[in-house]
């Protein structure tokens, strides 16, 4: 049951004032479906019988949303920034939807029951009024929330002839509130699937990427699929259906893409990992041979042609290029150390060169993914834990003189010292000091040391840089040994 202390003061007062001036207010929509089902709102949506220019008039500040009639009404005050606009949308009728996606034409004026009779499905044409703290549920909405079920308003083919995106929605619905689809319903998208074909890349994106950074993404795609919407998605992924793999597999590809896809999502992993757990094998029914000598199925080079699959695929889709570029560089290099005899620090370097520092971790996530998608329980053997721990060795400043507030240049131009190895005794010697004590580590105290090093004799200032390189080395070996520890690699 719903009740003033639900809605937020300033989306009561922006109904209240509206109902002040003579019109009728209702919440409508997400928000209402939202709190029937115990969740925050994230965005809030007004109905009435006023016209955009009645709501114009009514409060000081507003600006046209959409063209649709939809009002935004604007409180600068708050400092939730999902109450700084209250959108508030003229109760409309809409007919004739040519493109499959927008009505021909919009009519103001009509009923509260003409406007929820125009919505995609009963859970969203519930309405709230606040002022009398009543529900208009003509549909039927509250029990299948209560049941969990998503039902088309009407009579459902209708419902996504007019608009077609709204079969991606209901996936996404389905997904992000856990429902399941009903039968007429599922049907009417089934039938409609290949009006998915009409609607901008952009829209289908847009409902995409909230099924992926759902809690149930491998859900998703399987709805997506079943319903014949995949091909318009995601071209290629469905390739996978029945390509079996090698012995450390217990999946087909698909499958397996699709559990490596929902690992991610289980870890909360940001959305770059998720899709490129879904999208890492997609080269391998293109590349998949049967290998006599293995007795196997092999898939040589499938990270490469995956790669260019999954850039083609994300253009398509009107990714950014950042975003394109990432998922598509996790793709081409996710098989790193796939022969654990090359698990060499220089590899490990190289792979950081591939794919960046910032993409570092991410790949190593990836890697989880991918071996959870086998069906292997465990989560980090001992060889990932080598390689994460290669990685921390790889990216840590290594120490050395560099770490120093002095330099060659510096030294020189104190002590008036031509190049020579000299300046490297004096380096390593304060080095040592600085190892010893990293308060020591500032311009003023080395410059005042570099001047009594500079007039030590040879053999003893040799003897000093000498301690200092195996300082050096000591240390830099604690520090390793403390990564491999920490990783448990002994």
């Amino acid at each position: 049951m719903i009740t003033k202390e639900h809605i937020p003061l300033e989306v009561r007062i922006v109904a209240e004032t509206l109902e002040k001036a003579g019109f009728e207010a209702y919440l409508v929509g997400g928000c209402v479906r939202d709190i029937l089902t115990g969740k925050t709102p994230k965005d809030w949506d007004i109905t009435t019988n006023a016209h955009p220019e009645d709501v114009e008039k009514i409060f000081e500040s507003t600006f046209m949303n959409n063209d649709f009639g939809t009002v935004g009404v604007v409180n600068e005050e708050t400092e939730d920034e999902s109450l700084k606009v209250v959108e508030v949308t003229p109760y409309r009728s809409e007919s004739g939807y040519s493109d499959a996606r927008r009505p021909d034409e919009v009519t103001f004026g009509v009923s509260l029951d003409d406007d929820l009779t125009r919505r995609d499905f009963t859970v969203n044409a519930i309405a709230y009024r606040v002022k009398d703290n009543t529900l208009v549920d003509p549909f039927d909405g509250q029990k299948d929330v209560k049941d969990k079920k998503l039902r088309a308003v009407g009579e459902a083919r209708l419902r996504f002839e007019e608009d077609a995106l709204r079969m991606m929605r209901a996936v996404r619905l389905a997904v992000e509130h856990d429902f399941i689809i009903e039968a007429e319903t599922m049907a009417a998208i089934t039938q409609n699937a290949s009006n998915l074909e009409r609607i901008s890349k952009e829209r289908i994106r847009d409902e995409f990427v909230r099924i992926i950074n759902s809690a149930q993404p491998m859900q998703g795609i399987v709805f997506l699929e079943k319903l014949g919407l995949l091909p318009y998605v995601l071209p290629h992924i469905a390739d996978g259906i029945g390509i079996e793999q090698n012995q450390a597999h217990a999946y087909d590809v698909y499958e397996h893409n699709l559990r490596s896809l929902q690992h991610a999502a289980d870890k909360n992993y940001p959305f770059e990992i998720r899709l490129a757990a879904l999208l890492h094998d997609i080269g391998k029914p293109a590349t998949r041979e049967h290998s006599e000598e293995k007795r196997d199925w092999t898939f040589y080079n499938h990270e490469v042609v995956g790669a260019k699959m999954a850039k083609n695929i994300l253009k398509d889709l009107k990714f950014p290029r950042e975003t394109t570029e990432t998922v598509t560089k996790l793709v081409r290099w996710h098989m790193f150390f796939s022969d654990p005899d090359q698990v060499t620090l220089s590899a490990v370097r190289r792979t950081i060169r591939n794919v960046g520092e910032e993409q570092i971790w991410n790949l190593l996530n990836l890697r989880i993914c991918d071996r959870i998608g086998t069906g292997r329980p465990k989560e980090q053997p001992f060889r990932f834990r080598k390689y994460k721990s290669m990685v921390e060795e790889a990216l840590r400043d290594p120490i050395s003189v560099k770490m120093l507030k002095m330099d060659g240049g510096k030294i020189m131009g104190i002590t008036g010292e031509k190049p020579g190895p000299k300046l490297g005794n004096i380096l390593h010697a304060l080095l040592e000091e600085v190892l010893d004590d990293p308060k020591k580590n500032t311009e003023e105290y080395l410059e005042k040391r570099v001047k009594e090093l500079s007039g030590m004799p040879e053999k003893e200032l040799r003897a000093l840089g000498e301690k200092g390189k195996e300082k050096q080395a000591e240390t830099e070996a604690q520090e390793i040994k403390k990564i491999r520890r920490k990783n448990k690699v002994y």
